[in-house]
C-alpha cells in the first residue's frame, strides 16, 4: 500500500477555520490525502457556525474535535498549513523538518452563519488546491 500524505492544519483555537479546512481537504482530496487539524490553544468544542456551514454544504462533521498540536506532533506529517497569524507565530518545531505554508483566513467566530460559509468557501477555493498542488495529488471535487 502506498503512502497517503498527511496535512496538518494548524490554528490557535482549532474550533473554526482549521476544522473546516480539515473537513474540506478530507472531502475534496480524500482518500489521496489525510487531513488533521490541531490548535496551539484548543477550545473546548468546534464552533457551532463551522459545524452548520459544513453540514449546509453536505460535508460530514463526524469526528471533528479540537486537538492540541502536542498530541499530533509525533505523527507522520507531510505538510503543515497555518490558517491564522497566531498559529504561525506559535508553530512548534517538529521532530523532523516538515514543509509549511501560511494561508491566513478571517476568523468568523461569533459572527452570523453567512460569515462561516464565506470563510469555508474561501478555504475551499484557496487552501484545498494549494494542498493538492504541494502534495502532488489531483483535486477530484
Amino acid at each position: 500500500m502506498s503512502h497517503i500524505p498527511t496535512v496538518l492544519i494548524l490554528c490557535t483555537g482549532n474550533s473554526c477555520r482549521s476544522q473546516m479546512a480539515e473537513a474540506l481537504v478530507n472531502y475534496d482530496l480524500g482518500p489521496q490525502v489525510r487531513a488533521i487539524s490541531a490548535g496551539t490553544r484548543p477550545q473546548p468544542k468546534v464552533a457551532d457556525g463551522a459545524i452548520a456551514a459544513l453540514q449546509q454544504a453536505g460535508i460530514s462533521v463526524a469526528g471533528l474535535t479540537p486537538k492540541d498540536v502536542e498530541a499530533v506532533m509525533g505523527g507522520d506529517i507531510d505538510l503543515v498549513v497555518t490558517v491564522c497569524d497566531n498559529a504561525r507565530e506559535a508553530c512548534p518545531i517538529f521532530p523532523r523538518p516538515v514543509p509549511s505554508v501560511h494561508l491566513p483566513f478571517h476568523d468568523p467566530h461569533g459572527e452570523p452563519l453567512e460569515s462561516f460559509v464565506q470563510v469555508m468557501n474561501e478555504i475551499r477555493a484557496k487552501l484545498v488546491p494549494e494542498v493538492a498542488q504541494r502534495l502532488g495529488v489531483k483535486q477530484v471535487a
